[in-house]
């Protein structure tokens, strides 16, 4: 692999980012700019922008690695990661764009009127958005690694001082036109060296699955999954995703309700496009790479097989279009993370100001570059996982609930946002600590959305039926607002 290359690649994405973003300071002036984008962004743009930024490390390195460790289990990562965009079109994308609000703690004071209420949601999102942020960040520091031999942490350096500038110039507006351009890069990153190295396979009359024969071969290390985690896993990815603050918060970009419908059918079909290329490089990893499977170092299955299949020039200068892709997943998706973060602790601490904002951007993004850089990197969809399993058991129960049922106390919410976290950061905290053994409780502790998530619906709606007198007043006129398309709010003359 030729160090140089690569170098060149990541300072072309690094520059083009920056030089992208700071156009946007430009157009950045109001506080509507920093926060949603003065609430214009289209469909398309919105889009392109929503897969750049939730196409993360564990997209772009991670299913690859999966497959070559779990095979076909893995495959429930792409389909849970595309699903959970159906959910978010049936149940989420037009009520809380109509919402008006800024953040999800916004969304919460919006429809319950407390602010105790707001300051526990507003912890959440903190800590989901540091929590997403790490692995990314892991990611950065594997791919520079491998790729030119310099110390992982200047990958993870590199990333939060990218954009921590990209975001401070101008906020939402400006990461928009960010993310929607690497979403773009993301996608024909994997694509063109899939359609090379398929082409050179073919041209060398070898088989891209060694005539079926990967297709047998059995998990590694023990990697296979049973039933139970499976189906957890999928709860988790397809809960998880309405719980994200840094999706969400696109919705309140688009112009009104129908425009965020538009955009998260539009994110459906750009999701189903790119994951056909992580899922081809798992197979092709486990025909050319089978020692990644038990080597602990699986993520690194796209950035090495170019080299192992093409190899010489051709191949580094793929591995380079590679990397370069793989830094702009890191980008996007901690850019968005971050402009969510500030949003939500400038609102809070700052009063939402433009200064404050900026004030929070480096607060956001100096925390998790310590908590990365003391920490080891794992298997990174994993390690992803574990954050939509989480979401899914506290942001998403009240999203859903808050939209759709009228029922929803206060009490009943914020009781249900401490079950669901509380069992299931206890639940991952275990799995840490419990060896992984046939027969052991692990699957229930390692993947605990299938009953976490239950858990936090139950204890919602219980607790809310058991304070029914303490509805908030307000409740019906929120809910107008929420559910009816905003012609009839504001009817033409």
């Amino acid at each position: 692999m030729n160090s140089t290359v690569s170098l060149i690649a990541v300072a072309l994405v690094s520059v083009v980012t920056v030089t992208i973003a700071i156009n946007g300071l430009r157009l950045s002036r109001t506080t509507g700019d920093f926060y949603v984008a003065s609430r214009t962004v289209r469909p398309w743009w919105n889009a392109s922008a929503i897969g750049g930024e939730y196409l993360s490390a564990a997209s772009f390195l991670g299913i690859a690695g999966l497959i070559v460790v779990s095979g076909q289990d893995a495959l429930w990562f792409p389909i849970g990661y595309t699903a959970g965009y159906l959910m978010l079109l049936l149940f989420v994308a037009a009520p809380l764009r109509r919402s008006r609000a800024y953040t999800i703690p916004d969304f919460a004071q919006i429809r319950f009127g407390s602010r105790g209420l707001r300051r526990l949601t507003s912890f959440l999102v903190v800590v989901i958005c540091w929590l997403y942020i790490v692995p990314q960040l892991h990611g950065a520091a594997l791919t520079l690694g491998i790729s030119t031999g310099l110390p992982g942490w200047l990958g993870s350096l590199l990333v939060m001082g990218i954009v921590c500038v990209t975001v401070l110039a101008g906020g939402m507006r400006s990461i928009t036109f960010v993310q929607a351009f690497q979403y773009w890069l993301k996608l024909a990153a994997l694509a063109i060296p899939v359609v090379f190295m398929l082409l050179h396979l073919d041209l060398a009359g070898e088989s891209a699955t060694l005539n079926g024969a990967i297709f047998d071969q059995a998990a590694q290390n023990g990697a296979a999954k049973g039933l139970y985690y499976n189906i957890s896993l999928l709860v988790a990815l397809l809960f998880g995703t309405l719980g994200l603050p840094h999706v969400l918060v696109r919705f309140y970009t688009n112009p009104d309700g129908p425009s965020a419908r538009k955009t998260t059918a539009i994110v459906l079909g750009l999701l189903s496009l790119f994951y056909l290329f992580p899922t081809v490089l798992g197979i092709l990893g486990r025909a050319y790479t089978p020692e990644l499977a038990n080597s602990g170092n699986a993520d690194a299955t796209v950035l090495l097989l170019p080299g192992r299949i093409i190899g010489g020039a051709a191949g580094d200068a793929l591995t380079a279009i590679i990397i370069g892709g793989a830094f702009a997943a890191f980008l996007s998706t901690s850019s968005g993370l971050v402009v969510s973060l500030a949003g939500t602790i400038s609102q809070d601490l700052f009063r939402g100001t433009v200064r404050g904002f900026r004030i929070s951007t480096v607060i956001a993004t100096a925390v998790p570059l310590l908590l990365a850089l003391g920490t080891s990197s794992f298997a990174l969809a994993g390690a992803v996982g574990s954050v939509f399993a989480f979401t899914a058991s506290t942001v998403c129960p009240l999203l859903l609930l808050g939209i759709w049922w009228r029922g929803l106390t206060v009490v009943g919410a914020v009781s249900g946002l401490f079950a669901g976290a509380f069992s299931c950061g206890l639940a991952l905290l275990l799995a840490t600590l419990m060896p992984n053994e046939p027969g052991s409780l692990h699957d229930l502790v390692s993947q605990p959305a299938a009953w976490t998530v239950p858990l936090a619906f139950i204890v919602m709606v219980g607790v809310s039926i058991g304070t029914k007198d303490r509805i908030p007043a307000r409740v019906d006129a929120v809910l107008a607002r929420l559910h009816v398309p905003e012609q009839l709010h504001n009817p033409a003359p």
